[in-house]
């Protein structure tokens, strides 16, 4: 299982105070089967939680999931600011996530060295 964030979403999770190491727990529920929502095409929605804190009160991360594959941290949001996401933006990860669960090994490496995603280093 290879685990992946975007540049927003790195950014949205520096500014939280959001470690990788959360990111791989939330994967490892996933993988378990111990998904929050599963929104369809690829696309599911994980809690993660607040440093400190537990989930409930925490933040919300749109995944790009594939299990035993690939996963891509796309989007956060704390519970706080908004409960869900809207349909639209729905439609768009679900393109993304078609665009991103068919790139192969090249187009990842490509994609690491132009700085659109980073892999999360992990000890799985």
């Amino acid at each position: 299982m290879r685990i992946f964030k975007t540049k927003s979403f790195s950014r949205f999770a520096d500014r939280e105070g959001i470690e990788d190491d959360e990111l791989y727990r939330a994967i490892t529920r996933a993988e378990a089967g111990r998904i929050d929502a599963d929104m369809g095409g690829g696309v599911i929605k994980q809690r993660l939680a607040r440093p400190g804190q537990g989930k409930s009160g925490g933040y919300r991360s749109i995944i790009i999931f594939r299990r035993g594959t690939k996963a891509f941290f796309v989007y956060g949001f704390a519970k706080s600011e908004r409960d869900n996401i809207r349909t639209d933006e729905l439609k768009a990860f679900r393109k993304l996530a078609d665009q991103l669960l068919g790139m192969n090994g090249a187009d990842i490496l490509a994609a690491i060295k132009n700085g659109t995603i980073k892999e999360i280093d992990y000890h799985g």
